[in-house]
């Protein structure tokens, strides 16, 4: 034979056959009969020992003998059908015992692929071990292309992996402002959308709490912007830290405008965060070399809250927050105001009370 049989001869890894018979000189027979076959042949005397064998090597084929002392070769045959790792091993029975169909029926229910009469036409017998061959080749083709496609999907979810990563990053950079980490104006937007959604079905208040820093652009032409990018920075910092729910959202809403929106906020709890706020960024300096005692900043709100309900919008609300952030500039800065759900409904034709420093701040 040659084609397939010469291949196996340089591949590596060369498949190896199995050849059980009590008798040496038979087994010298065989090896003879399958030389230059294109496999490692191995030979055991017995049952017992096939399967001893069977615990060390990785066979394509056993050629097994049914006479044997001891184990015979269906006994054999049947044990290794039971078992898990030798459970599809193709057995070729070689037997001079009898050609009668009852004998070659046993042969298949032990677990035979295939029955062999001796004398062996070694024709035959070469024919049907190359044909085997074959297909032992074929399936380690089939386990290592599946081991490689199996690499090949890893790679692919591993691939997969880091672009949901990297769109999840673009994805949270677009709603970031770059400058404070703080959510940017797209975020809020998309979220007071959800929230006043939300807030509507439930029938809970919505609070927004609108900040600027008061007199920034003169700040900036006095320091430069690199001070005043630090003041953003800070100021963020202090206006997140009194944030503790995870449904509370801080944004940045413009150059120096911060806005703070609060689902299931009344409007009390709205001004207080907002004078606690205001406080805190009163009592913070900024080092720099023009003052000893550091440069100061303050802010001023304007505060809103309402129920949501079909004939009003969240665009209403902040519009109130952002009328009431008017008031509190021009009554003096540095203080915090409301407006009620009144306002946003248009029957209040005036803002609600102040809170704050009285002389504000210039």
């Amino acid at each position: 034979m040659t084609g397939f049989c010469e291949a196996i001869k340089i591949m590596p890894g060369m498949p190896k056959i199995l050849i059980v018979d009590d008798q040496p000189a038979n087994l010298l027979v065989m090896e003879s009969l399958l030389e230059g076959v294109g496999a490692m042949l191995i030979t055991a005397t017995s049952g017992e020992q096939a399967l001893s064998l069977l615990l060390e090597h990785d066979f394509a084929l056993i050629l097994l003998d049914v006479q044997m002392p001891g184990m015979d070769g269906f006994e054999t045959a049947s044990l290794l059908r039971g078992r898990k790792q030798t459970k599809h091993l193709p057995i070729i029975f070689v037997t001079a015992i009898s050609k009668e169909d009852e004998h070659v029926f046993k042969a298949y229910q032990a677990g035979a692929v295939d029955y062999l009469f001796k004398p062996i036409n070694p024709y035959i017998l070469r024919s049907k071990v190359e044909i085997f061959l074959q297909l032992d080749h074929q399936q380690r083709l089939l386990a290592k292309k599946s081991v490689e496609l199996d690499l090949k999907v890893r790679e692919l979810l591993g691939v997969k992996a880091q672009l949901e990563e990297a769109n999840a990053r673009l994805n949270e950079l677009s709603l970031t402002d770059a400058l404070t980490g703080l959510s940017n104006r797209r975020c809020f937007q998309e979220t007071i959308q959800a929230e006043w959604r939300r807030a509507m079905r439930n029938r809970h208040p919505l609070t927004l709490l609108l900040g600027d820093i008061d007199s920034f652009k003169q700040f900036n032409d006095n320091f430069g912007h690199l001070v005043g990018d630090e003041c953003l920075v800070r100021i963020a910092e202090v206006i997140r830290s009194p944030l503790m729910r995870p449904s509370d959202l801080v944004a940045r809403f413009g150059g120096e405008e911060f806005v703070i929106l609060l689902p299931e906020t009344d409007l009390e709890g709205g001004r207080h965060l907002a004078e606690t706020i205001r406080r805190e960024v009163e009592k913070m300096r900024i080092s720099h070399p023009e003052s000893a005692t550091g440069l100061q900043l303050t802010m001023s709100f304007g505060v809103s809250s309402v129920v949501p309900r079909p004939d009003i919008s969240e665009q209403d609300l902040v519009c109130a927050a952002d009328k009431a952030l008017y008031v509190a500039k021009e009554s003096g800065r540095n203080r915090v105001q409301i407006q009620g759900p009144e306002a946003l409904l248009g029957t209040l034709g005036q803002t609600g009370y102040i809170s704050g420093d009285e002389g504000g701040a210039e």
